[in-house]
């Protein structure tokens, strides 16, 4: 599967010889267990897309299990390749997303819900949205998207905690702010790292 000179390379991945494939690579198990949100953010996200269940390979699908801890925020960012539709199983989130703008001089519009257990949102393709949670309890949301692998790119963590980082004069003109408050901003994502760096990991406890 990942020997490149044996297999034919499609949509990002390499496809199996059809002689090799087992229904193992059609299965993947965890979405039940609650995810280590022990990150500065507090969510904690299970994936089921082509990098841990090889069988959707050229399907267009995935899904994922997020956790989120009291007050939890899955911080503003995209997913590039797949529109995403959330369904809130437990808990309550605070969920939005922001249009990109069309003209001159218009603005960029934001579009938000309160959500309870069993409501529906989604987020279009390339947008970038958010989910808080508003309770000091925790909450789960399913999410299913239209690519195997929808990718995910946090904004703040693009702008500050690029390698190598994106000059502070450039930020700091973009910001309208004091380039000392970009540094500032950028060391904290030196020394603590990306956020969410939990994503993926299953919660052992």
């Amino acid at each position: 599967m990942n020997d490149p000179n044996s297999h034919v390379f499609v949509n990002g991945r390499f496809y199996m010889n059809p002689e090799h494939v087992t229904a193992d690579d059609f299965f993947r198990s965890g979405l039940n267990m609650p995810g280590n949100a022990s990150n500065q953010l507090g969510v904690a996200g299970v994936q089921a897309n082509v990098n841990t269940l090889p069988g959707l390979n050229t399907l267009g699908i995935s899904s994922s299990r997020l956790d989120y801890a009291p007050y939890a925020l899955n911080a503003p960012h995209t997913n590039p390749r797949a529109s995403e539709i959330l369904v809130v199983v437990e808990g309550t989130l605070y969920v939005g997303f922001i249009t990109s703008t069309s003209g001159p001089n218009m603005k960029n519009k934001l579009f938000s819900k309160i959500l309870h257990p069993g409501d529906v949102f989604v987020f279009p393709i390339g947008l970038i949205h958010f989910q808080f949670n508003v309770r000091k309890t925790n909450a789960v949301a399913i999410t299913r998207f239209n690519s195997q692998n929808a990718g995910y790119n946090i904004i703040a963590n693009a702008l500050f905690g690029s390698h190598p980082s994106i000059n502070d004069d450039i930020l700091a003109k973009a910001f309208q702010v004091d380039k000392k408050i970009v540094d500032h901003i950028q060391s904290q994502y030196d020394r603590v790292g990306l956020l969410l760096d939990n994503y993926d990991k299953p919660n052992s406890n």
